[in-house]
């Protein structure tokens, strides 16, 4: 029996086989990038680097389901959106070394990350989500899901919310910058400390709470042996940080060369791309009825940007000594604050249905034009 079962691991190498996986034709995006790099085409440098993303996030989300396989679904689900926001901790901590290290490129760099954050937040809670609600309700007429779990979720998001009005709404007081770049930077630790808090609740106190049926589940047996997971996984990050570097320093040249606003790449066309493998995830598991699934990925992943990633990096660029505070445009304030709020309300019956998916969308296409025209 177990010889049969061997015979079903995959390698390393089909895991970048095109013909295991369309996906990775998109791997082709590597290579066209450092040629334009050369050849000093920065919009098409820009472009291939976004798209070569795409293939390596979904890689590294490849590789943490078949370790978090073995991990139980608990640990898994933590693992796949830890991974899943690995491409924006990467692009936003390169981002903040390029401000730390070249001071004419400061301004432009800290506002890519915080737009990638506020943009991730977005396209998780309204993109994300509406495509999931819309597919599972384009299969089933109603769906439900564990609406405890969801809760805590919510209410996470809204405290995150609460950590990026303040500073806004103080900005427009008698405060200076550096008041409120304090009041960031411990308004993180904060939101840290409840992250840690909440992944206790989640895993220790109130586990049960979050257990997805598991009867139901059809048992997935691991496709990959877990060293070559690991090696898969670190393969594929050291190549998205690679592909993040030459897009964060060709950002620039390419906003002002397509004529896009710097916000508009950072809010929708990053996480967009970043993101897609775990978009399409989310997606998917909704037209097969795991509701339960589908949002902690939706929801999971905006409340990590929201209560860990942003955090952490208004931390890390604290160390680098990056002045980047949690006071983020009124325009994202708003837009973050009110997708939260339609979100919440929206899934607050428990039961989901193909309209409450293209509400979230029509909000997502509004936000995005509306980031285009600024």
């Amino acid at each position: 029996m177990s010889e049969h079962i061997e015979h079903h691991h995959h390698s390393v190498l089909d895991a970048f086989n095109p013909l295991q996986n369309r996906l990775n034709w998109l791997l082709l995006a590597v290579p066209l990038t450092l040629y334009f790099q050369y050849s000093g085409n920065v919009e098409m440098t820009f472009l291939f680097s976004m798209i070569a993303i795409m293939p390596l996030a979904f890689l590294m989300g490849h590789a943490t389901e078949e370790i978090a396989l073995r991990a139980g679904e608990n640990l898994g689900g933590l693992l796949n959106a830890t991974f899943g926001n690995a491409v924006e901790i990467i692009i936003a901590s390169l981002a903040i070394w390029t401000a730390a290290n070249n001071a004419d490129q400061a301004d432009i760099m800290i506002e890519l990350v915080q737009a990638s954050l506020i943009g991730s937040i977005l396209g998780n809670l309204l993109l994300v989500l509406g495509l999931a609600l819309l597919w599972g309700g384009y299969n089933y007429q109603t769906q439900t899901f564990n609406q405890e779990a969801l809760s805590i979720n919510g209410s996470l998001l809204l405290l995150a919310v609460l950590a990026l009005i303040i500073p806004a709404a103080a900005s427009h007081t008698e405060l200076v910058d550096e008041n409120i770049l304090n009041l960031s930077r411990y308004a993180s630790l904060v939101l840290l400390l409840m992250y840690g808090l909440s992944l206790f609740f989640q895993f220790k106190t109130h586990s049960h709470l979050f257990d997805a049926k598991s009867e139901i589940e059809e048992q997935e047996e691991p496709k990959m042996t877990t060293k070559d997971a690991w090696i898969l996984l670190i393969l594929a990050t050291v190549l998205v940080g690679w592909m993040a570097e030459v897009l964060v320093h060709s950002v620039d040249e390419a906003a002002k060369g397509w004529g896009l606003p710097t916000l508009f790449i950072g809010v929708i066309l990053l996480p967009f791309f970043g993101n897609a493998a775990e978009h399409f995830t989310a997606v998917l598991v909704a037209g097969k009825d795991k509701m339960d699934l589908s949002l902690a990925i939706a929801i999971g992943s905006s409340v990590q940007i929201a209560v860990f990633v942003a955090p952490l990096m208004v931390l890390f660029a604290w160390a680098m000594g990056v002045p980047i505070s949690l006071k983020f445009g009124i325009l994202e304030t708003a837009a973050t604050f009110m997708s939260v709020l339609v979100a919440n309300f929206i899934l607050n019956d428990g039961k989901t249905n193909w309209l409450e998916g293209v509400m979230l969308l029509a909000c997502y296409v509004i936000l995005a034009l509306s980031f285009l025209e600024v």
